[in-house]
C-alpha cells in the first residue's frame, strides 16, 4: 500500500501515478521462483505467480536457492566488487564457459572475445562503437590504398602511359579530344568523390518493430518511434527494414551503397575500377522481438540477412539480451535459426536475477585490441557479477543440459495452452507466437467495443489486462513494451502444471470479458461501465 504522501514521491512519481491507474502499483516484499509476494491491508503476505519474469531475467527464478547461497558466499568472503584495471581471471573463466556453449551450438572452432558491461543497452552500444571502430580503421586503410594507387597512377602517366577512356566516364569526367592532358582533371574528380564517400556517415541496419534499448545510441536502433523520435539528433539514425522482407532489405542496402574509384595500373594503362566503401556499420537484430510483440525471426530471412551482409562486408549485431541464455530451448534463439553473429550481446539472465552484468562477444577475426583502450565501465567484469555468472552457466550445462530440455518442455506445455485458448476464443485472441519459455498472446484490438471503459482503454490495452489479472487472478505478466495488445510470458524453468492452469483460468475469463463488452469487470471500477 502506497504510505508516502503525494508531494515527497521523488522517484518517477509520474509513472508511479500511471501504475496506479491500471492497478499495477503494487509493493512486493519477497520473491521466489516464479512468485512474488505482496502485503495485504491486514499485513498478510499475497502471492502471484510472476509470467513477467523481470522481462525475461529470471530463467532461473526468483532468488534461486544455488545462486542466493553462493552470492552470499561471496559476500561473506568479502569478495572485491572494485579492482579495476587489475587482472580479472574470472571474467576469463565466464568468457572461456560462454566460448564452449557458443562453439557448440554453432559448430565453429572460432573464438569470441568478450567485453563486459551492465546492461543489455550497454552491451549493444559497446557491439555498436566496436563495429563503428573497425570500420573506421578499414576505411583508413582503404584511404591509405586509394591515395598509394593514385600517386602510382601520376608515375605512370608521367612515364608515359595512356588512360582508359572508361576511366573518364567511370568519374563523369570528359575525355580529352586530342592529346592534352586529361588526368589532372581525372585525378581531382576521383579525389572529389572518395572523398564524399569515405566521409559519409555510418549507416545501421535493423528490423522493424525490433527493441535494442534506450540510451543514446541504442535508442536509434529501437522501432518505436516514441523512444527513439525525441532523441533523434543525438545520434546517428538506422534504416529500418520490415521483418521477412529480402526485397526491401536489397533495396535498402542499394540505396546506402558506397563506392570509391581506384586507379589502377595495368599493361602500361591507367583504369579506373569502383569499389565498395565500408559504410554499412552493422546489422542490428533479435532472433526473437521481444518489446515488438514476440515475434520470431524466420530461418529463410535470417539466411537472406546473413548472405546479404555478407557481400556487403556489414557485421551482424545478435542482440539475445532477451532471447538468450537458455530461454527459448537453446543457449542462442539465433542458432536454432542457423545465424551466425559476428557479435552477440547477453545480458539479463546471465546475472542470475541477482548480479547487474551483460557481456558482448565479437568473433575472433573481427576483433580490435585496440577497442580495450576507448571502452570501459565502472561496474563491468567485477568478481561478484562474474563469479554469479559462472554459477549461472553451470546451471544451465549440468547434466548435459537438462535445462534447456526442462524450457523446451515447459514452454511447449505453456504454448499449448495459450493455443487452447486462443482457439477457444478467436474473437478475442488474434495471434500466439515465440518459442520455449519466451511467448505472446495478441489480443484484438477493443477500439470498437461496446463498453466504453474498454473503449477506452483500447490504446492501453495490454496494461488494463494485467491490471485485471493482478487483482482478480493474481497474475503479474505486462505487455511488450511496443506492442501493447500483446502479453509476454517469461516465467522461469520452474513453471508448474498449476501455475499454467493459474494462468489459464485467468485469460478465459479476460477472453470472456472482451467478448461480453465488461468494462466494469475489466477495470474494476462499476461507474466506468
Amino acid at each position: 500500500m502506497e504510505t508516502v504522501p503525494a508531494d515527497q514521491r521523488l522517484a518517477e512519481p509520474y509513472l508511479l501515478d500511471w501504475l496506479s491507474s491500471v492497478g499495477l502499483d503494487v509493493h512486493y516484499v519477497r520473491a521466489e521462483g516464479n512468485t512474488l509476494y505482496y502485503r495485504d491491508a491486514n499485513g498478510e503476505e499475497i502471492p502471484v505467480v510472476d509470467f513477467a519474469g523481470g522481462y525475461g531475467s529470471l530463467i532461473l527464478g526468483h532468488n534461486h536457492p544455488r545462486i542466493t547461497a553462493h552470492a552470499q558466499r561471496l559476500l561473506a568472503a568479502g569478495t572485491p566488487v572494485h579492482a579495476q584495471f587489475s587482472r580479472h581471471p574470472y571474467a576469463n573463466d565466464v568468457a572461456l564457459a560462454l566460448n564452449r556453449i557458443i562453439r557448440r551450438e554453432l559448430g565453429t572452432d572460432e573464438s569470441y572475445a568478450a567485453i563486459f558491461a551492465n546492461t543489455g543497452a550497454e552491451a549493444v552500444e559497446a557491439a555498436v562503437k566496436h563495429a563503428e571502430l573497425d570500420r573506421g580503421m578499414r576505411l583508413r586503410d582503404l584511404a591509405g590504398e586509394l591515395a598509394d594507387h593514385l600517386a602510382a597512377a601520376r608515375l605512370a602517366v608521367l612515364g608515359g602511359a595512356t588512360v582508359a577512356p572508361e576511366a573518364y566516364a567511370l568519374a563523369g569526367v570528359e575525355r580529352p579530344a586530342g592529346p592534352e592532358d586529361g588526368f589532372g582533371a581525372l585525378t581531382a574528380a576521383v579525389e572529389r568523390h572518395n572523398a564524399r564517400q569515405l566521409d559519409r556517415p555510418p549507416v545501421f541496419l535493423t528490423l522493424e518493430g525490433g527493441f535494442h534499448g534506450k540510451l543514446v545510441g541504442s535508442v536509434q536502433l529501437t522501432h518505436n518511434e516514441g523512444y527513439r523520435a525525441p532523441f533523434a539528433a543525438l545520434a546517428a539514425p538506422a534504416r529500418f527494414v520490415p521483418a521477412g522482407s529480402p526485397e526491401a532489405l536489397k533495396a535498402v542496402v542499394e540505396a546506402e551503397r558506397a563506392t570509391v574509384l581506384d586507379l589502377v595500373v595495368r599493361d602500361g594503362q591507367v583504369h579506373a575500377v569502383e569499389r565498395n566503401s565500408p559504410v554499412f556499420c552493422a546489422f542490428v537484430l533479435e532472433p526473437v522481438q521481444g518489446e515488438g510483440g514476440i515475434h520470431v525471426l524466420t530461418k529463410e530471412f535470417a539466411r537472406e540477412i546473413q548472405r546479404i551482409c555478407a557481400e556487403i562486408e556489414c557485421p551482424v549485431v545478435v542482440d539475445e539480451v532477451q532471447s538468450g541464455m537458455g530461454r527459448t530451448g537453446d543457449f542462442l534463439a539465433s542458432s536454432a535459426l542457423g545465424l551466425r553473429g559476428d557479435y552477440y550481446t547477453l545480458a539479463k539472465s546471465l546475472g542470475g536475477g541477482i548480479a547487474k552484468t551483460s557481456v558482448m562477444l565479437t568473433r575472433g577475426s573481427l576483433y580490435r585490441p585496440e577497442f580495450e583502450l576507448v571502452h570501459s565501465s565502472t561496474f563491468a567484469k567485477d568478481a561478484f557479477s562474474c563469479y554469479v555468472a559462472q554459477e549461472v552457466l553451470e546451471i544451465l550445462e549440468a547434466d548435459g543440459g537438462a535445462a534447456y530440455r526442462t524450457i523446451r518442455e515447459r514452454g511447449e506445455k505453456l504454448e499449448g495452452m495459450l493455443r487452447a485458448v486462443a482457439a477457444d476464443h478467436p474473437d478475442a485472441v488474434k495471434d500466439v507466437r515465440g518459442r520455449g519459455l519466451m511467448l505472446g498472446l495478441e489480443f484484438h484490438d477493443q477500439a470498437g467495443s461496446a463498453s466504453a471503459a474498454i473503449r477506452e482503454s483500447a490504446g492501453l490495452l495490454g496494461y488494463t489486462a494485467a491490471g485485471y489479472l493482478l487483482r482478480e487472478h493474481r497474475i503479474r505478466t505486462f505487455p511488450t513494451a511496443s506492442a501493447v495488445n500483446t502479453l509476454r510470458f517469461e516465467p522461469s524453468l520452474l513453471l508448474t502444471d498449476a501455475e499454467i492452469r493459474q494462468l489459464e483460468e485467468g485469460l478465459r475469463a479476460l477472453c470472456v470479458i472482451f467478448r461480453e463488452a465488461d468494462g466494469a469487470r475489466l477495470t474494476g471500477t462499476p461507474a466506468a461501465a
